[in-house]
């Protein structure tokens, strides 16, 4: 097996914190029904420094209109715990929500990042939404851009960034402390796995990313980025383990081989819609979450291409 330091090192940190080495994250899930999109506050317990991961803005598809009930929840929550939030982090570019990062930003502060191959949805996207020589495609739009194997710290409690791509070419993980932020690899093991036929999308490449991140250890925290409520199961759910994962991932636990994966994965996205918001929300979240700039008439747009994804 090739060397893998970034992973070494994550599963390091994560048996760091489950010897007790380093403080274990307070974990704090805002479940958004409307998108099916679980947005996390992750804070050292000690010192209250935080990081907000895939926040939403609210948007009202057929009048145009955004709000921020969401975001305001995680801003109340902030306040009442008295967090200072140092980071706003997006596992990728979202296609069915769109980012309230921005808006976070500036009620709270802190340094908006996703991974460095948001350039490579950039220059795809960029393309589709025909856009100009004044859309840049090096993601400068984001404060900060992550690359595999970086660390950062949340207080005192590492930080260590995952690229795990399929699902899209910029996917990250974010392991901070032993809790795992793997955005849209996996869902809950009763759902199984996202869809990877999105431009730059690739199942080989998920199942992949999916095994090098079910490489942590069993005790693992995994917070997920969606839930679909599986059928037979009550309630909406986006906490599990990595052991969980291996042994109860019904698209994906130990016994499936690669082939088996791609196939599966293959067929059922040639079966699925596609999402309901993902052509706003990619216009805005390729730029970070913010809107275009307005036209001469002082309105923002958005572009809806026809026949085109």
């Amino acid at each position: 097996m090739h060397s893998d330091p970034a992973l070494k090192l994550a599963q390091e940190q994560v048996k760091g914190a489950l010897r007790g080495d380093i403080h274990r994250p307070v974990v704090r899930g805002f479940f958004d029904e409307t998108t099916f999109t679980a947005s996390y506050v992750v804070h050292d317990p000690v010192l209250k420094r935080a990081a907000i991961i895939d926040s939403v803005l609210d948007f009202d598809q057929p009048s145009g209109r955004t709000s921020t009930a969401s975001a305001d929840a995680i801003i109340d929550y902030v306040g009442a715990e008295g967090l200072q939030v140092d980071w706003l982090l997006e596992t990728h570019a979202h296609a069915d929500h769109l980012s309230a990062a921005p808006y976070l930003q500036t009620k709270l502060g802190g340094k908006v990042a996703i991974g460095n191959h948001i350039q490579t949805v950039q220059e795809v996207f960029g393309k589709v939404f025909n856009e100009g020589a004044d859309f840049a495609r090096d993601g400068s739009q984001f404060d900060h851009l992550f690359v595999d194997g970086e660390r950062v710290e949340i207080g005192e409690i590492p930080l260590t960034v995952l690229h795990v791509p399929g699902h899209t070419p910029a996917d990250l993980a974010y392991v901070i402390g032993e809790a795992a932020f793997v955005g849209d690899t996996m869902f809950m093991p009763d759902y199984g796995t996202a869809r990877a036929d999105f431009p730059g999308g690739d199942a080989t490449t998920l199942f992949r990313s999916i095994r090098r991140l079910m490489q942590l250890p069993a005790e693992t925290r995994v917070f997920l980025c969606h839930d679909y409520k599986a059928p037979g199961r009550g309630d909406y759910a986006w906490e599990t383990t990595i052991g969980a994962q291996r042994t109860g991932n019904i698209h994906v636990h130990d016994a499936v081989t690669e082939q088996e994966f791609v196939v599966m994965r293959e067929l059922r996205d040639s079966s699925l819609d596609m999402p309901r918001l993902i052509l706003p929300s990619i216009q805005i979240n390729m730029r970070a979450g913010h809107f275009p700039e307005p036209e001469d008439n002082g309105t923002r747009y958005l572009k809806l291409p026809l026949d085109t994804l």
